[in-house]
């Protein structure tokens, strides 16, 4: 498989992303919904591994990448790729916001601010309902 070529869309109906999520997961990624903080998975989560996108499973961000933001979810200075996510202006509340939503399934995940560490400057501040994690091989909680 070409690795370059860009992975085919998920697309599901609503009635099949309501069967697959939680009331809650499907609020936040389908409904462009945010979590309450500091009421997330994934918050604390100090262990290394890979958070992936709850509604289909892809890769977004590595542990490597997360630090703690002090805003109440978890938050990210780079995703696992620059295809894993996608960048969409946002106007709504009367504010522009930059949303991350998972590039495979359009999931909504967060946003990006330019406050966030080096090496990037950004902040992917991400719902963890929005994501799953799976610890790295070797790791205490590895499957």
């Amino acid at each position: 498989m070409d690795e370059t070529a860009p992975r085919p869309k998920v697309v599901k109906t609503e009635a099949e992303w309501r069967a697959l999520l939680t009331p809650e997961q499907f609020r936040v990624t389908r409904g462009h919904g945010t979590e309450c903080a500091f009421t997330g998975p994934h918050l604390s989560q100090k262990e290394a591994g890979t958070y992936s996108c709850v509604c289909c499973g892809e890769p977004l961000f590595h542990s490597s990448a997360k630090f703690e933001s002090g805003t109440g979810w978890p938050s990210f200075f780079q995703p696992v790729s620059k295809d894993a996510v996608t960048a969409i202006h946002d106007h709504s509340h009367g504010m522009h916001r930059i949303e991350i939503r998972c590039a495979s399934c359009d999931a909504h995940l967060g946003h990006v601010f330019p406050d966030g560490p080096r090496p990037t400057g950004m902040r992917f501040c991400m719902n963890g309902v929005a994501m799953t994690f799976r610890a790295d091989a070797g790791s205490e909680n590895a499957r």
